[in-house]
């Protein structure tokens, strides 16, 4: 048990990274930012998977040994639990004055045998367990215990335990999740194949051909704000269908996940796509709408458009490599009226404006485009064979133009919304509530039930027998006093209750009792 203590002590110590850094399993897009503000320190986290903490190896090697130790913990416990169960309650020792408490109950009537059965059916209708044993010269004793649902608990508590680290070990090998930027839109969704997620990852028991096929767009998003830029509502209207013409619509929002057969799609982010108009020396026009990347809480957004077919030689039908075009800049929900106009004064677009880079050159696509939508645009630009054109960045409104230095234009024609989604499956989750609602059973009953044990002698005399009480707490219960007290009282007197004689309260015979004294001790 010390050992799965310290192994319990680092799975919760390696999982603060987790708690702290970005994780790509949860946004993509933060991971990106973290690493362009920390490039030299994100390069070493990123070696070591401090980005995907859960899924490490050095996280598992803890996860899986901290298991092996709790099985070889527990197991022994429970053998030695279902014995002491089987066990009748121990004799009574033979100074009861040694006892923590203790009485002088009084002389009854009856012969020992008939009196010791009324204290049967007595403890008994306290839930005591009982064991009647007859000694020499015909004194009886009575023997009663109770509070094995204590331990009972503890192990509940712990096989518990093991459950929910069993489903979190099936949900990693049999769950999956995509993520996946969603533009509004007609004909912007995307459907559950690898390809067309952002950020994917699969259990290592998963082939790509085990997703469940859905497809999803994003009808319409709606936010709402504070005048402080505190948010208040994220609501996003989607629309599912799938290969058999299976369709609904539904309304996500942070706590009102889309539940489908075989994946649950969640809310995670939003933010602004800016729609850009760029026409070419040709005349020909090309429309980029480019998810651009929240940087602060008043959704100031960093990202790029790129136009690979601009200035293309129609007669070839081959692309330019010196006349592609992108531009690079920040989305300003709320253009400031003093200070800085590149940070937002407010998340919602009161008084949008784009402030945009300009570049000329071979955005470097030939040698295949990356699928994500982190990826396109960061890569080009730093592929290093573009150049910026002469001139400051120019802050765009919406509708304005912008005139190149070879005659070409760029319109701002507006913005679209884009939300953050992810599609995950995780078949142990049933198997982790299950074994969580286990385990608070288990701890209610570990704190609450105390070990107890109650003996009583009656030695005959004459006609008539004495009887005489003594009581024993097997773990720390304060009011033990109380119950023996009532008990004894129902057995027919008073008791006069005593300190004991011996520090621990234990009489020679019943420490000579090791086997049922070790399944008294409880550990946590």
């Amino acid at each position: 048990m010390r050992t799965a203590l310290v192994l319990l002590f680092l799975l919760a110590v390696a999982a603060v990274p987790g708690s702290v850094l970005p994780q790509r399993n949860l946004g993509v897009e933060k991971v990106d930012a973290y690493r362009v503000e920390n490039p030299e320190l994100s390069r070493w986290l990123d070696r070591f998977g401090f980005f995907d903490v859960y899924s490490s190896p050095w996280f598992g090697a803890i996860y899986l040994l901290l298991f092996t130790s709790l099985v070889g913990c527990v197991l022994p416990r429970l053998r030695e639990h279902v014995a002491a169960m089987r066990r009748r309650p121990p004799s009574a020792p033979r100074n009861f004055a040694r006892l923590p408490v203790h009485a002088e109950v009084g002389v009854s009537v009856s012969a020992a045998p008939e009196a010791a059965e009324r204290l049967r059916s007595l403890l008994r209708s306290r839930r005591y367990r009982v064991a009647v044993r007859a000694g020499d010269g015909g004194e009886v004793t009575v023997a009663a215990e109770k509070g094995y649902l204590r331990e009972t608990g503890n192990l509940l508590f712990h096989f518990a335990l093991l459950a929910v680290l069993g489903g979190v070990a099936i949900g990693y090998g049999w769950g999956w999740y995509g993520n996946r930027i969603l533009v509004a839109g007609p004909d912007t969704g995307f459907c559950t194949n690898l390809q067309q997620f952002d950020e994917y990852g699969l259990g290592p028991r998963l082939q790509p051909g085990d997703l469940p096929a859905y497809c999803v767009e994003l009808d319409r998003f709606q936010a709402e704000f504070l005048d402080n830029g505190q948010p208040t509502v994220f609501r996003a209207d989607v629309s599912w269908s799938t290969p058999q013409r299976e369709w609904g619509r539904h309304r996500l929002e942070v706590n009102t996940p889309l539940r489908l057969d075989g994946a649950n799609l969640y809310l995670l982010g939003h933010g602004y796509a800016p729609v850009l108009r760029y026409t070419d020396r040709q005349g020909r026009f090309q429309t980029s709408v480019s998810p651009f990347l929240p940087i602060d809480e008043m959704t100031t957004s960093e990202g790029a458009a790129i136009f690979p077919d601009a200035n293309a030689d129609t007669r070839s039908g081959k692309r330019s490599t010196d006349g592609q075009v992108a531009f690079s800049g920040v989305y300003v929900p709320t253009v400031p009226t003093s200070g800085p106009p590149s940070l937002s004064a407010h998340p919602a677009e009161r008084a949008p404006g784009l402030l945009l880079t300009a570049y000329r050159g071979n955005l470097g696509l030939e040698t295949g485009v990356p699928q994500s939508v982190y990826e396109v645009p960061r890569r080009a630009l730093d592929s290093g064979r573009l150049k910026q054109l002469p001139g400051q960045a120019k802050m765009l409104r919406p509708g304005e133009r912008w005139t190149l230095d070879d005659g070409t234009a760029l319109e701002f024609l507006g913005t679209r919304r884009w939300i953050t989604v992810t599609v995950r499956h995780d078949p142990g989750e049933p198997v982790v509530l299950a074994g969580v609602i286990v385990m608070m059973v288990g701890l209610v009953a570990t704190l609450s039930v105390r070990r107890r044990r109650v003996w009583f002698r009656l030695t005959p005399t004459g006609g008539h027998c004495t009887i005489t009480a003594g009581g024993l707490p097997r773990s720390d219960y304060p009011g033990f006093a109380a119950e023996f007290t009532a008990v004894v009282a129902a057995a027919g007197a008073a008791p006069t209750v005593g300190p004991p004689s011996r520090p621990d309260g234990i009489d020679d015979e019943t420490a000579a009792d090791p086997v049922s004294a070790s399944a008294d001790n409880v550990r946590t």
